[in-house]
């Protein structure tokens, strides 16, 4: 059988409100992860190591950093029609955004009719993992199912935030919950559900059918909430088992690994799993990289400070251009372009590009955007009433300061 002509539908416009004020003035898929990459680097990677290279990214909201990230980092061969290009709302039903991720689809059908797939990729933007994408590919034109949803158990409390899934034994989808405060749980286990991970792959002629308004009433605007129970009254939606997908270079550890970082809570613990010796996502897997752009930089150094003083770092990642001058980074992802000086010490913290922490600061898990200075002797995170007075403190108490915050 000949390989299936696959067009790649990224969404990536949802204003990120969960997110403030990292999503401040950038898209979610914008905010940098791991020190090196962007959030959006983990879903395009995906598709660059499964060989499928047509892909849109659809934007809308704060997008020209996600533009400019796209346009600059991803850039494929076109001497064979590859191409990775944002898009923004086209604004085709007259002037109007997005009114969800089945009308984003609606608005840009001319991408996929120019383009002529077989089957069309639809991947939210702004998740971490590994996926070998041809393998649900494989499982959906096998199944010939209208769309094929990938799913993934997760705790009960947790699947209330996502779509969730009963299936028969042949992989039918029978009921789509969407966001339910009572999920259905899995069969033989009360404590966990099977959750839609917000990938899909759909038939071309199926997705442009049930996206494509009939009347005046029945404009399906949402994926999850509309399009998927839709189609699974038809009787045309499958499931694919994520925990099935088998990545080059993954071992047991990391196999199903999947995080949404819709929260500031979700944004940390992910970033915080990279740190574990042994971690259970390892961006170090050279068979299936994680890809991004690198700017010419010098490499990390560690060094006494200016007075001798000793330098202490550990279970942490630190990115080219940092420099760490006598002080002490414990648990910690340090960007690239950030200093920390002599006496300052840094813990269980996520520090974006070009923020410095100043000679004695104590930073303590903490979030702080890009082109921060934390002055001398200055104590964030360990005082939660004080640093509410100032800063956005999340629910498990994640202190995250703003980009270019400056201090009185």
């Amino acid at each position: 059988m000949a390989e299936p002509k696959v067009l790649v539908m990224v969404l990536a416009g949802g204003e990120g409100k969960r997110m403030l004020p990292l999503t401040q003035d950038r898209a979610k898929p914008a905010v940098p992860f791991g020190g090196s990459y962007r959030i959006i680097d983990f879903a395009l990677s995906n598709f660059a190591n499964s060989r499928y290279l047509k892909i849109v990214v659809l934007t809308q909201y704060m997008s020209h950093s996600l533009d400019r990230h796209i346009s600059q980092t991803w850039r494929f061969s076109t001497l064979l029609g590859s191409y990775v290009t944002p898009v923004p709302a086209q604004m085709r039903r007259g002037p109007h955004w997005f009114a969800g991720s089945a009308d984003a689809i609606y608005q840009n059908l001319n991408l996929i009719t120019d383009e002529d797939p077989d089957v069309v990729c639809v991947f939210g933007a702004d998740h971490i993992y590994r996926m070998d994408v041809r393998q649900m590919v494989a499982h959906h034109i096998e199944a010939k199912a209208g769309v094929t949803v990938a799913a993934i158990p997760v705790d009960y409390e947790e699947a209330k935030s996502f779509g969730v899934i009963e299936t028969d034994e042949t992989g039918i989808i029978k009921a789509f919950h969407e966001k339910s405060p009572t999920p259905p749980t899995m069969p033989g286990d009360d404590t966990r559900c099977l959750a839609s991970m917000g990938n899909y792959v759909f038939d071309t002629k199926t997705l442009i059918d049930i996206v494509t308004p009939t009347g005046t009433d029945n404009q399906y605007t949402d994926i999850g909430g509309h399009i998927i129970p839709a189609l699974t009254a038809q009787g045309k939606a499958h499931v694919y088992d994520f925990s099935t997908n088998v990545v080059p270079g993954q071992d047991d550890r990391e196999k199903g690994y999947w995080r949404d970082v819709g929260t500031i809570d979700s944004y940390y613990d992910a970033n915080m799993d990279l740190l574990s010796p042994v971690p259970v996502f390892n961006l170090y897997n050279e068979k299936w990289p994680v890809f991004t752009s690198h700017e010419s930089q010098p490499p990390a150094k560690i060094s006494r400070g200016s007075g001798g003083e000793p330098a202490f770092v550990d279970g942490s990642l630190l990115c080219a251009g940092s420099i760490v001058s006598g002080g002490h980074v414990e648990r910690s992802i340090i960007a690239p372009d950030v200093r920390v000086h002599h006496d300052a010490h840094v813990t269980d913290s996520i520090l974006f590009p070009g923020v410095t922490v100043q000679p004695g600061a104590r930073v303590n898990r903490c979030i702080i955007d890009k082109n921060v200075v934390v002055p001398a002797g200055v104590r964030i995170g360990f005082d939660r009433d004080a640093d509410a007075q100032r800063f956005t403190i999340s629910e498990r108490g994640i202190v995250v300061i703003p980009k270019g915050y400056v201090f009185d």
